[in-house]
């Protein structure tokens, strides 16, 4: 395996997840990992309709308390390293901006989970419309929360919301969405901000990662090089999922080396 750093993972300090930190650790190194940084959910202001209320907040101090000891117990084994998911939502311009200067942290992935106070994982968000009209809304919702934020790193499953469509990416091309997705890649281009690949989307039975293929290419074209892989892990099975076809992708798209970051800073490691 090429790549030795997964830059996506979450632990129980995650409301979605029930693994334990630790066992998160054990897995990565039995694995060969030499890097993983946690990155687990934040997501103010969410819409709890059909969730457990609470579940996307975040106890940082605990995490972090939790991160330290790690780090410390298995160093020279694995490097532990302190991220965070936000969720992005443009009426949180302030409370976003003072929590990213609360602490310091290593890594910031910015996402898009919430659209237009809507959840796509939820099936309402698909009802009485095609996938197409629900992609295109999603996708024409991200350039006001770039608008909105802008202290992260990298911008987090571009396409998440085909993980949950009625045909999921079965009839998804996102040259339909062109127009909307070079807005948003044009614009983390002038922010001097990257993308993740998310490795996640195989356990969604995708035919493709998060973003596709075709997005990629388009990043790479207009001149982006800042791409950090990450698994979306939420339990031991799923840390490092589908590394070498994320490689084996990047190489495609013309990629010669991806990103990680430490103390907000990149660092790039040869495909």
């Amino acid at each position: 395996m090429t790549i030795k750093a997964d830059y996506h993972l979450h632990s129980s300090f995650s409301g979605d997840s029930d693994t334990p930190m630790e066992d998160m650790v054990l897995q990565g190194i039995s694995q060969g990992l030499s890097t993983m940084c946690f990155t687990e959910h934040l997501d103010m202001d969410y819409p709890y309709q059909n969730a457990e209320e609470g579940l996307f907040e975040l106890n940082t101090d605990s995490y972090l308390y939790e991160l330290i000891r790690l780090k410390e117990k298995y160093t020279g084994k694995i490097r532990i390293l302190f991220g965070v998911e936000l969720g992005v939502q443009p009426h949180l311009r302030r409370e976003l901006a003072v929590y990213a200067k609360s602490y310091d942290f290593d890594f910031i992935i910015a996402s898009s989970h919430i659209c237009n106070k809507k959840d796509p994982y939820w099936p309402s968000f698909y009802e009485g419309r095609s996938d197409e009209e629900a992609y295109l809304e999603y996708f024409s919702s991200i350039p006001e929360c770039l608008k909105a934020f802008g202290n992260f790193d990298v911008y987090g499953h571009l396409d998440y919301v085909v993980r949950y469509g009625k045909t999921k990416d079965t009839d998804y091309h996102w040259e339909t969405y062109k127009e909307q997705i070079d807005q948003v890649l044009k614009t983390l281009l002038s922010m001097e901000k990257g993308i993740e690949i998310n490795t996640g989307a195989t356990g969604y039975h995708l035919k493709d990662l998060n973003p596709c293929t075709g997005i990629l290419n388009r990043y790479r074209e207009l001149g982006g090089e800042i791409v950090t892989i990450g698994s979306d892990a939420h339990s031991p099975s799923a840390i490092a999922r589908s590394f070498d076809l994320a490689s084996e992708v990047l190489r495609s798209c013309g990629f010669r080396y991806y990103a990680t970051f430490e103390k907000r800073m990149p660092e790039f490691h040869r495909l």
